[in-house]
């Protein structure tokens, strides 16, 4: 029995499909393949079409190996990032794996953690692997790993936020211009005592900390008792806990703009639990625009962010780093939208 299951295995190494394979049943070179696969928009439609489905029918699965030894990278993409199981992570995550599958590249994730000693062993680990790339989400403004990011083999790509010189590529949105409009606009509303509550201090929440802090000290009305954190993840009972807390230490605070949707959400139970009427109590602004904040009673007012449209665009922009006759853009701001509901809908 081990002699046949041997020998089968055996057979089925041999008679692994290869790239040549493909090429020779599509009618077409092993280039044009592996550009079909790698690097899709330098091929027609059509000839792209017709030999994926070469490619679907004979079962073919690229050699890692062997592409990693002829173009010295082994085809991965590492993505980085300290949130990839929150919800704000999903359509990013969704975008990335959409923009692969169209190319013979691979994808490995890391959550690591806010502390710069973890994230520096991860990115090592990534880069003993001669990646294709790098997809980062983590803690970007820390010497150490600008240094680490700025010297790597690979195209690397800075997600998320775009408002500081990245050390290689960056897409996302202004985090800081975000917040300036989100505050605007409870200011608009008639808010005047607003809050900044949220959890870690990364380098995305400093940026809407500044944005936030900047157009209150315009007004004249920036409180710092009113900023309110824990450092930790953000949850939906952080949210309950920290307007909790505000109402305890500033009783006269009348609007909350939230680091994202979970702890708008928490805000919202707590300010029902209190008997709190929202709007017109209490103005409650998110960030991320997740799809429960459209439902919640009253629904919530967020910042929305293009999270699909980044992460299929930063392993765009990975494939077209790698390719000889193209220039990626090193900076894409795909702008974000404030999406107003009943949460600041104060009148009177």
């Amino acid at each position: 029995m081990s002699m046949t299951s041997g020998s089968r295995k055996r057979r089925q190494r041999q008679d692994k499909i290869t790239l040549s394979d493909v090429a020779h049943q599509a009618g077409v070179s092993a280039i044009t393949v592996s550009r079909a696969l790698r690097e899709p928009e330098k091929v027609s439609p059509p000839l792209r079409e017709a030999i994926l489905k070469v490619v679907e029918e004979m079962g073919y699965v690229p050699d890692l190996a062997a592409r990693a030894l002829a173009s010295k990278n082994s085809g991965l993409v590492g993505v980085m990032s300290p949130g990839l199981t929150s919800h704000a992570f999903l359509a990013l995550i969704r975008g990335i794996e959409d923009r692969v599958r169209s190319s013979d590249l691979r994808i490995q994730y890391a959550s690591a953690e806010t502390d710069t000693e973890d994230q520096l062993r991860q990115l090592r680990f990534f880069l003993s692997q001669n990646p294709a790339g790098l997809i980062h989400v983590g803690q970007i403004g820390d010497p150490a790993i600008d240094d680490l990011l700025r010297h790597a083999p690979c195209p690397v790509v800075e997600i998320m936020d775009v408002s500081r010189e990245p050390s290689d590529m960056a897409i996302g949105i202004d985090h800081r211009q975000a917040a300036k409009t989100a505050t605007r606009h409870l200011l608009e509303k008639g808010y005047r005592r607003i809050a900044m509550l949220g959890g870690a201090w990364d380098f995305r929440a400093r940026r809407r900390l500044e944005g936030f802090r900047a157009v209150l000290e315009e007004a004249g009305l920036f409180d710092p008792a009113l900023v309110l954190s824990i450092d930790g993840s953000t949850s939906v009972g952080l949210g309950c806990h920290l307007l909790d807390r505000l109402k305890s230490e500033a009783p006269d605070a009348e609007a909350a703009f939230c680091h994202n949707d979970d702890i708008a959400l928490g805000v919202l139970f707590e300010c029902q639990r209190r008997g709190l009427a929202v709007p017109q109590d209490f103005g409650i602004c998110g960030f991320n625009d997740l799809d429960y904040a459209g439902f919640a009673f009253p629904a919530i007012t967020s910042v929305r962010v293009p999270r699909y449209e980044i992460g299929y665009r930063a392993v765009d922009m990975i494939i077209r780093a790698a390719g000889s006759d193209t220039s990626p853009t090193k900076r894409v701001d795909l702008g974000y939208q404030l999406v107003q509901r009943g949460s600041t809908a104060r009148t009177g």
